[in-house]
């Protein structure tokens, strides 16, 4: 059984103080960690103060039925699908969701993420998401 990359981004429809929208980030990410290691999907999400930039990786169907459940996920708005492929070999084996910005504790600082990465969603690319997630997550202390 071969793997599959999904890569999209989505509207970041997240709302309230920072305290409320960094406690709605934890529930994003304490539930895909525990619905991933169910169905073998690892990744990693990326979020700044507008966007969701994510990429999955595991079993076709798990992934489609993720991808599903993030699309009918009122957390995101306008959901671009950017790559949905077959892959030699997983970039993520290690994490359920590896998050980029964990270290961060405020929602304003979050947009810094999207400044210094460049994620604009109107010019990205599939590969582009794929390799600045990569590279964060492996120059991180996540």
């Amino acid at each position: 059984m071969s793997d599959y990359r999904l890569v999209y981004y989505s509207a970041n429809r997240l709302s309230g103080s920072d305290a409320e929208v960094l406690q709605q980030i934890e529930q994003i990410l304490d539930t895909s960690r525990r619905n991933n290691n169910l169905v073998d999907v690892t990744g990693a999400l990326m979020f700044t103060k507008n966007y969701f930039g994510q990429v999955l990786e595991g079993p076709r169907a798990a992934i489609e039925v993720t991808f599903e459940r993030i699309q009918q996920d009122t957390r995101h708005g306008d959901v671009a699908l950017l790559e949905f492929s077959p892959i030699a070999a997983r970039s993520f084996d290690s994490w359920s969701m590896a998050f980029v910005g964990s270290a961060y504790n405020d929602s304003a600082s979050f947009d810094k993420i999207g400044r210094m990465t460049g994620f604009d969603p109107s010019k990205q690319r599939a590969e582009e998401l794929f390799e600045k997630l990569r590279d964060l997550v492996q120059n991180a202390k996540l």
